[in-house]
Formats: C-alpha cells, structure tokens, sequence
C-alpha cells in the first residue's frame, strides 16, 4: 500500500511533512509502520498549489529516499496546500505517468488502495469516460481512472457525491461482471481551495488516515508523522474529511447514498 500526506493552511514549506518530521513521508518510503508493505520505493510525487489555479508537479520512478531533488525542493517551495505520495505499486507499472498525484486542470489526486480484479474491470470503466478525459488518461493504475471517472461524474460541482457515484459504479460493474465487489480507498484530492479525503472500503478494511493540525493549518497522513499519539486523530472508516478556513469536518460517507449530511467538525482534532 502506498503512503501519502496532504496539507491545507497558511503557507508551510514542503520540508515541514515531507522530509524533516522524524517519521516523514520519505522515511516511510522505506519504514512505513501501518501498512502492509513498509517499502514504498516505486516512485514519489508531489503537487502544489502557489499563484496560479493549476498545481505544480515533480514526479519520479525513483523511490524518495534516493532522490536528493525531492528533498532540495521540499525545503524552497512553500505552499498553503499541497499533496505528497509515495508509491508501492499494486498495478501498472514503475513508470512516471503511473506515480500519484496525478492533475487535470485545476485539480490534483492522489490515492492509497486497490479494485480488486481491476484487469477485468478496467475496459467497462474507460468506457464511461467522455473522450477529452480519456484523452487526459496517460497511465495504466486503477488510482488515476478513479480520479477521471469521478471526475466524469462530476467533481468540480460536488466533489464527495462525485467520489460516492464513482465508487458506487465500480461496485456494481464488479458486481455485475465477476459476482463480488472489493473497493479499498483512502484519497485526497483538490481544487487548490479546499483539500477534500474520503475513507472507505467494500470490507471495511480501508487504508489508513489521521489528521493533525501543523502550525497554523491541519495536514491528513497514511500515518503520524512522529510518535505523539495525542497530537493524531485516526479518521473513521466511512468518513468523507473537508478542510476548509473554518477547520476540518468529518462526515460520514456511503457509496449508496448522498453524502449530504451536515458537516460535524471533529472535535477530537485538538487546535
């Protein structure tokens, strides 16, 4: 499974999540401690967000550990929203244009977990794309068709309903070719505005996220950054997170239904 950290607030430098934290994004490239695999070494990227409306990328194949220009650009750039992820691949190859984030426009993606039998689901789910975002698609990973079909179904106007339909489609195309449906999903993704994650899987069993805020601002992580506990609030399986100037709200969220419900801050998130 992958790792990945995002952030939202005043401007931070990259450094403060990706490289300096004891525990940071690039040690758990090769010692990440909540995951199935505590290697992630086929490749790294990272989007941020400055002037403009569309992000900056820098991708590579080579794990994050070895790479001395991540690190060089973690300490110079600083952003008020960024993501950042590691890559142990379940599918698709070790190539750049398989490494997450991944962007269209305006916005940027980036995911942790799986379809299962992807190989026989991924031509019925290309299909439902509109030919400028099939155009779009440059990888062959289950994560960047997810972003493209969400949104297809939507994103810009209603990012959560737009994760919950295309989740909700890939169960029942699964359902409806193979008899079984197995969806694990821990992402986050953005406009440059607001930073969105959702949490969930089929069997409960989705990949891990917490929340904590950094200096003035709140970031979302695979796992803590360092060894206190207390500073760490482990977002529920099931929940949709927001990350807005007001704060960080967690709601609940169900791929059969409209994620309408009204936003609850998480109040267990100390400030």
């Amino acid at each position: 499974m992958c790792r990945w950290a995002a952030y939202r607030g005043d401007p931070l430098y990259l450094e403060e999540l990706v490289s300096s934290p004891a525990h940071s994004l690039i040690e758990q490239s090769h010692c990440a401690t909540r995951a199935k695999t505590a290697t992630n070494g086929d490749g790294f990227g990272i989007a941020w967000y400055g002037d403009r409306p569309e992000p900056g990328r820098y991708r590579d194949i080579l794990p994050a550990w070895s790479d001395c220009n991540l690190k060089s650009l973690a300490r110079q750039i600083r952003s008020p929203l960024f993501l950042a992820h590691v890559r142990a691949a379940t599918g698709g190859g070790t190539r750049r244009d398989n490494c997450h984030p991944f962007v269209h426009e305006n916005w940027a993606f980036q995911h942790n977990g799986q379809i299962s039998n992807f190989d026989r689901l991924r031509r019925p789910m290309e299909a439902m794309l509109d030919d400028p975002l099939f155009q779009a698609r440059s990888g062959t990973t289950d994560s960047e068709l997810m972003f493209l079909l969400a949104l297809q179904f939507g994103l810009v106007a209603n990012p959560v309903t737009a994760i919950s339909e295309m989740i909700s489609f890939i169960e029942g195309l699964s359902v409806h070719t193979i008899g079984s449906a197995l969806v694990r999903f821990t992402a986050a993704f953005s406009d440059g505005k607001s930073l969105h994650a959702v949490r969930y899987a089929t069997d409960r069993k989705a990949p891990t996220l917490y929340a904590s805020p950094v200096g003035s601002g709140y970031c979302l992580v695979s796992e803590p950054l360092n060894d206190d506990v207390d500073a760490w609030t482990e977002i529920p399986d099931g929940s949709a997170v927001l990350i807005d100037d007001i704060g960080v709200h967690v709601t609940p969220f169900q791929p059969e239904k409209s994620a309408s419900a009204a936003p609850r801050t998480a109040a267990a998130i100390p400030a």
